[in-house]
C-alpha cells in the first residue's frame, strides 16, 4: 500500500516483512476468480455493506471519501498484493476505484474471518496488518498537518519509487495516478502539485516526461527535501536504484 509514513518510505527490512505477511494472507484469495475492473470504475462504494474483502492482483486502486461540498479526499493507493477492507466490520468507509485497468480477487468477509480464526499462523499476520493500517492513518495526519507542499510531494515520489514493483530505468519512474489524484491524496490543489513539480525540475531534481513519467535525477536531494532525510540509512537509500 502506498500509505503515508513519517519517513518517506519504509526501511528495507520492514518492507520485506510486510510482503511476507501479505503473501500469507494472499493464500485466502487464491481460490477466488480474478475480476477485471476498467480504469475509473468502482470496486465498492462508500456506505455499502462490507460483505467482501478485495486483493489487488494487477494495477492500482485508490480509496477516497467525499466530504463537505463534494470534495474528494484520497486516503490511500493500493498496489498488487495489497488487501482492501481488512479493518472494516459492517460498512465501507470509502469508495475504491481503479486508477488503471485492474485485476482483483474477492472473498466474503465471513469466510476470511473464519479462516483467520482457525489459523494460528494467520492471526498474528492479520493483527500486524491492522496495526500497520492504524499507524498509516496516524502518519497521514502528520503528513497533512506538519509537512509543506514540497515535502509532501517529495515524500510521495520517494515512497512510490521505493516499491518493489517500481522498476526504473535510468531514474524513470512510472506514476500511474494523475496529478489530480496526487493533489487529493496530499491535501493540495492540482495547481500546487504542478507548480512544485516545475520547481523541482528547475533545480534538476525531478523532471516530468510525458503525462505519467517522472525522471528522478537527484535521489539523495529528493530524500532530503521530503523533510525526513535524517531517517534514511545508506542501505535504505541505495535500495532505490536509478540504473
Amino acid at each position: 500500500m502506498l500509505m503515508p509514513n513519517n519517513t518517506a518510505f519504509e526501511h528495507a527490512e520492514a518492507t520485506h516483512d510486510r510482503m511476507n505477511g501479505a503473501q500469507s494472507l494472499s493464500s485466502l484469495f487464491m481460490t477466488s476468480a480474478t475480476e477485471t475492473i476498467a480504469a475509473g470504475k468502482a470496486i465498492c462504494w462508500e456506505g455499502d455493506a462490507a460483505k467482501h474483502l478485495f486483493q489487488v492482483v494487477e494495477g492500482v486502486v485508490r480509496l477516497h471519501r467525499i466530504i463537505g461540498e463534494g470534495r474528494r479526499v484520497i486516503t490511500a493507493f493500493h498496489f498488487p498484493g495489497d488487501l482492501i477492507g481488512a479493518s472494516l466490520q459492517s460498512a465501507f468507509l470509502f469508495t475504491a476505484e481503479a486508477v488503471s485497468d485492474c485485476k482483483i480477487r474477492r472473498v466474503s468477509r465471513k469466510s476470511f474471518h473464519d479462516e483467520i480464526a482457525r489459523s494460528d499462523a494467520l492471526r498474528p499476520v492479520y493483527i500486524n496488518l491492522l496495526c500497520e493500517e492504524t499507524a498509516a492513518a496516524n502518519d497521514q495526519m502528520v503528513l497533512l498537518s506538519k509537512l509543506n507542499a514540497e515535502e509532501r510531494l517529495c515524500s510521495f515520489i520517494v515512497k512510490l519509487a521505493s516499491r518493489s514493483e517500481a522498476k526504473m530505468q535510468n531514474g524513470l519512474l512510472r506514476v500511474p495516478m494523475n496529478r489530480q489524484d496526487i493533489a487529493d491524496y496530499l491535501g493540495l490543489t492540482i495547481e500546487t502539485v504542478s507548480r512544485t513539480i516545475t520547481k523541482l525540475a528547475a533545480r534538476n531534481i525531478v523532471v516530468p516526461e510525458g503525462r505519467h513519467d517522472l525522471r528522478i535525477v537527484n535521489l539523495s536531494r529528493l530524500v532530503q527535501l521530503s523533510g525526513n532525510g535524517d531517517d534514511f540509512s545508506d542501505k535504505t537509500c541505495h535500495s532505490v536504484s536509478l540504473h
